[in-house]
């Protein structure tokens, strides 16, 4: 397992992927993005053409499917099959069905070795997630959960949507995001939640700038004190 595992967990639009990316940069890790994971058996039950409610030929998806996962400049490189699906699994059908594989018990116990296996492989991750530090890696050095208000994630979703030439309303944007994060809470396996030994952070009112410098000040503090 790697020597320093760093958790960030949140709602989406918290502002937990970008900062966990640059935290990694920062502190030499590796990054894993758990969402690309999740993307990625997503598109390859997309391709297969399987009932997403079936959580046994989700099951088969990942059994007969071969998947790759590589750090690599900063982000998560992904393979299907020898194939890179890295900029594939970011397009709003895959979006819209990940809900599927997140709720999928058995999916999410594979996937959670997976990224443990991932883990295994590296000296330093910084990993970012909805249950990183509640169910992947529960002895992380350090966890942190990150949150914002409603209104605050809206906005941060719809700017990165109109840069992709989105038009989604703000009021459907934040619609999306309530029910997404609903489901996340609710489900009955990893739901989203902070760890007991979290810190959590309120972005709603900070530069990404202003967020990494609080969590490397954390880390630091609590992980690096030799450094």
């Amino acid at each position: 397992m790697a020597n320093l595992i760093v958790t960030i967990d949140g709602p989406a639009a918290s502002g937990k992927s970008t900062v966990a990316r640059l935290l990694a940069e920062r502190l030499g890790a590796s990054f894993l993005d758990t969402g690309a994971m999740y993307r990625a058996v997503t598109l390859a039950a997309i391709q297969t053409g399987v009932d997403m409610n079936n959580e046994e030929e989700l099951m088969g998806v990942l059994k007969n499917s071969e998947f790759g996962f590589a750090a690599k400049e900063g982000k998560l490189m992904v393979l299907i099959n020898g194939v890179d699906v890295t900029a594939q699994i970011r397009e709003p059908e895959v979006t819209a069905y990940a809900r599927y594989i997140a709720s999928a018990a058995k999916v999410r116990d594979k996937l959670v070795e997976m990224q443990r296996q991932f883990a295994a492989r590296e000296d330093k991750i910084v990993t970012e997630g909805r249950d990183q530090g509640t169910v992947a890696f529960p002895n992380a050095n350090i966890k942190f959960y990150l949150t914002a208000n409603k209104g605050e994630r809206a906005k941060r979703r719809q700017a990165e949507l109109r840069a992709k030439g989105s038009t989604e309303s703000l009021e459907q944007i934040q619609s999306d995001l309530q029910e997404r994060n609903k489901s996340d809470q609710t489900r009955a396996v990893g739901p989203l939640k902070p760890a007991d030994d979290a810190i959590v952070v309120d972005t709603t009112d900070l530069s990404i700038e202003q967020v990494l410098a609080k969590l490397l000040g954390y880390v630091k503090k609590k992980c690096l004190k030799k450094d």
